[in-house]
C-alpha cells in the first residue's frame, strides 16, 4: 500500500486566523518502506513571520520572500499526493493548513477520511507516555541528533521511521518468518502423509511374544526376589 507521509512548517497555529503554511516535506512509502522519492517546497506566506515561529523552525520572512507561492506548486503537490493515506503527527493541525492552503487557491480540499494520525496510534499503544515526535524517537532508538530546529522533510524522514515502530516494526519481518515457517510446516506434513513405501521384498514381521523358556526363567528369578515392593 502506498502511503505519505507528511510535516508542514506554519507561521502560527490557527490558519482560520491568518497563519500560513511556509514550508511541506513529504516522504512516499510502500508497504512501510521508504520508496526514496519525495517532495520539499518552501513557500512565500506573503506576511510577516512571528518571532516565536521563526525560533522554532528557523525560517525567516526574508528566506522566504523569494519563494514561490503555495498555488504556484499546488499542481506538483496534488500529483505527487495521489489519493494515498496521509499521515502526520497530530495530523489535525497539518491537515487544517494543507486544506486551508488548497481553499484558499481555489483547490478541492484533502478529505479527512485519508488522514492517518500517528498521536492517536501512539497513544493506543503506549498509554501515559509521552507523545511528541522527540519522546517516540528516544522510545524506538531513532537517531535524531542532527534535529537543531523543525524542519518539515526532516521531521517526516523521522515520523516515517516511528510509523514503521508504531505499525509493528522489527516485529513485521518476525511475523512474516513465523508465518512462512508455518506453511513449510504444513507442506512437509503433507509430503509425509502421501510418500509411498519404498519398493523391495517384504519381510515377514519378526515375532515379539515371549516364548515358553523365557517365561518359565522370568517366573523363576521373579519368586527369588524377597520382600518385592509389588509383593
Amino acid at each position: 500500500m502506498r502511503e505519505i507521509v507528511f510535516d508542514t512548517e506554519t507561521t502560527g497555529l490557527d490558519p482560520r486566523s491568518g497563519d500560513r503554511m511556509v514550508e511541506i516535506g513529504c516522504i512516499e512509502m510502500f508497504n512501510l518502506v521508504p520508496t526514496g522519492a519525495t517532495f520539499h517546497a518552501y513557500f512565500n506566506p506573503e506576511r510577516d513571520m512571528p518571532a516565536g515561529a521563526e525560533a522554532v523552525h528557523g525560517l525567516s520572512a526574508a528566506f522566504l520572500s523569494d519563494k514561490p507561492l503555495f498555488k504556484d506548486m499546488a499542481s506538483e503537490l496534488i500529483d505527487f499526493l495521489g489519493d494515498a493515506p496521509l499521515v502526520a503527527h497530530n495530523a489535525g493541525f497539518d491537515f487544517g493548513f494543507l486544506n486551508a492552503e488548497l481553499e484558499f487557491c481555489g483547490r478541492e480540499a484533502v478529505c479527512m477520511s485519508r488522514m492517518v494520525d500517528t498521536v492517536a496510534i501512539a497513544k493506543k499503544r503506549h498509554p501515559g507516555a509521552k507523545l511528541s515526535l522527540d519522546a517516540l524517537c528516544s522510545r524506538y532508538g531513532i537517531d535524531r541528533s542532527h534535529r537543531v530546529k523543525h524542519g518539515a522533510l526532516l521531521d517526516a524522514e523521522l515520523l516515517a521511521q516511528v510509523y514503521v515502530e508504531l505499525k509493528g516494526g522489527r516485529q513485521i519481518g518476525l511475523e512474516l518468518a513465523a508465518e512462512i515457517a508455518a506453511r513449510e510446516t504444513v507442506v512437509a506434513s503433507e509430503v509425509i502423509a502421501v510418500r509411498k513405501a519404498p519398493d523391495g521384498p517384504r519381510r515377514d514381521p519378526r515375532p515379539h511374544a515371549a516364548s515358553q523358556a523365557e517365561l518359565a526363567r522370568h517366573r523363576e528369578f521373579m519368586s527369588g526376589i524377597e520382600n518385592p515392593l509389588w509383593g
